[in-house]
């Protein structure tokens, strides 16, 4: 297939689709946003050290806190910009979901459409919270996608959030992991590390992650 939007015939490379679903409600405000924002702006240093990662890794952003808001649709990593997120209102996070879920399947579509191939997209979510909308079909969602292999959805819960919620969104085989405290940067540099891993091998293959150091599975 001719590889059509100028992005793709400049930039041919595999690409790693990343969709960072990040709580921004009232809850963050203070410390947690400024450590949030932080480990964003460690997360894109961190990706460019690496060449092959650099070309391959797209980032986009969904926020919510009060209401849903697609931040930054997908970009390069050298394009992406580390927003300056602030914190307020409740917590859409049903809504949210599905909100990055499309914007994932529109970009698999101009994928397609323009003979990309692409690694299995990372959907990672972050929150301290617990919905304040209906969530149930969002996690049918989430469950479908990965059981077909589609996606792998993350979750990370910052203290408060409500676990028993989150290991309902969560598919059975990627519980919720609990961040150590605030540290969003150890988090976002082990994102980028798996990155680097996943875009060095090839499309459909299984890649061995690093260990979790930021956090713990809460049974």
């Amino acid at each position: 297939m001719a590889i059509g939007l100028p992005e793709f015939a400049e930039n041919p490379e595999n690409r790693c689709p990343v969709v960072l679903l990040l709580d921004t409600s009232g809850s963050m405000l203070g410390q947690p946003i400024q450590e949030l924002n932080r480990g964003l702006a460690a997360f894109k240093e961190d990706v460019l050290k690496d060449a092959q990662a650099s070309l391959s890794v797209e980032v986009a952003i969904v926020t919510f806190g009060g209401v849903v808001q697609p931040m930054q649709d997908f970009v390069s990593i050298e394009q992406f910009i580390p927003p300056r997120l602030a914190a307020d209102g409740l917590t859409p996070m049903g809504e949210a979901i599905e909100c990055a879920l499309d914007l994932l399947e529109n970009r698999k579509q101009t994928y397609k459409d323009n003979g990309i191939l692409y690694y299995r997209p990372w959907v990672f979510l972050i929150t301290d919270g617990a919905p304040t909308d209906y969530w149930e079909s969002a996690a049918q969602r989430v469950k479908d996608a990965e059981e077909n292999r589609r996606l792998s959805f993350f979750t990370v819960a910052v203290q408060g959030a409500d676990m028993n919620t989150l290991k309902q969104i969560a598919a059975p085989q990627r519980p919720p992991m609990t961040l150590n405290g605030l540290d969003f940067r150890s988090l976002f540099v082990w994102l980028s590390t798996s990155m680097k891993r996943v875009s060095s091998g090839k499309v459909g293959e299984a890649v061995a992650l690093p260990a979790v150091g930021w956090g713990q599975i809460t049974t």
